[in-house]
């Protein structure tokens, strides 16, 4: 008989179950406690229950763990200064999202060889998350490959699905299942329906295939996600954070009979892709909240202890704390601008 299946496939490799990598790195109870208190503080920031704003901010993706670290403390040094006014959110992604080709991100390339040692990918990534949670940090992640949440989500006190996913119905079923917050941000082209119809879909129940903790296929049956919410992070040629944007995307979001606020990217299409230009967004954001509008929950920052980025080149060293993806702030423009927004608080 003719094979008609598989045909594309060069091998299957066994991966590690999910319960088995918490196992070698596991969640303390004091973790635990600190993830769902973030999450619940992340709830209240959301529904205006809590006068504080979120700046999710770090790098565009995570590739050194000692950098990853160094730059950790210091936010957690800002952390403490600010606290009563801002709550800090640290960026670690994991997975990256290409548009053709490209580095998919720690979990699936860790080595940055092309190797695709995605177990050891998997076991960073638990790694920096306990570590980061242990420094007193929540972490934020975005959420790409619906099997990963088995692996990390426990750690996770935020999680973000992609411009390019929004409209994804996987998506929406594994955000309708997550224990945390999820921000959908709006798609690539600036349109905020299919965001917004994303988080009405994700508050909804789903019954969807996937794996379990022992790495067992199951049908997930949800119960859905009450904090789903809109991340606004522009579109083509046009960015959506000044006030008439955000005005327009109230009235939307109350036509859908969505109550939680809204986080702006200052980065990707609202920078015009110039890691730079997230001062003028942010600017601009805090202008907004000294006016009085009490819709935007906190906002987003591309930032890293280098600015720019830089592209891998065999047999150079890398640039330490510089990202390999998107270009970021430095940490001297993250301090101040983090302080800036703080202020307007």
């Amino acid at each position: 008989m003719e094979l008609t299946d598989n045909l594309n496939i060069v091998k299957f490799k066994p991966l590690i179950t999910p319960e088995k990598l918490k196992a070698n790195y596991p969640q303390t109870e004091a973790m635990a406690d600190f993830v769902a208190k973030s999450r619940t503080i992340v709830q209240r920031i959301l529904t205006n229950h809590d006068n504080r704003k979120i700046v999710m901010v770090g790098p565009c993706s995570l590739h050194d763990k000692d950098a990853t670290f160094e730059y950790a403390a210091k936010l957690k040094d800002l952390q403490s200064k600010i606290k009563d006014k801002i709550v800090i959110i640290m960026r670690a992604y994991f997975e990256k999202p290409r548009t053709t080709l490209g580095w998919k991100g720690m979990i699936y390339d860790p080595y940055l060889d092309g190797s695709y040692d995605i177990e050891q990918g998997l076991n960073q990534a638990r790694s920096i998350l306990l570590k980061i949670t242990e420094l007193g940090l929540p972490v934020g992640t975005e959420l790409l490959d619906p099997i990963v949440p088995q692996y990390l989500a426990d750690m996770v006190s935020w999680a973000g699905i992609g411009a390019r996913t929004t409209e994804s119905q996987i998506h929406r079923q594994m955000a309708s299942g997550l224990s945390m917050p999820t921000g959908f941000k709006n798609s690539t082209d600036g349109n905020l329906t299919a965001a917004i119809d994303a988080v009405r879909a994700a508050a909804g129940t789903h019954s969807f295939m996937g794996i379990d903790r022992n790495g067992q296929v199951i049908i997930a049956e949800t119960k859905g996600n009450r904090f789903g919410h809109l991340v606004m992070r522009g579109g083509t040629n046009k960015p959506n954070y000044s006030a008439e944007y955000v005005a327009f995307a109230e009235i939307l979001l109350k036509k859908a009979g969505i109550s939680n606020g809204i986080i702006i990217d200052c980065s990707h299409a609202n920078s015009g892709k110039d890691y730079r230009r997230q001062r003028v967004a942010m600017l601009n954001v805090v202008e907004q909240i000294k006016s009085g509008t009490d819709i935007i929950a906190g906002v987003m920052l591309e930032s890293f202890l280098a600015e720019g980025n830089q592209k891998p080149k065999p047999g150079e060293p890398l640039k330490y704390g510089m990202s390999l993806t998107d270009g970021c702030i430095g940490w001297d423009e993250t301090e101040k601008l983090v302080n800036i927004f703080a202020d307007s608080v």
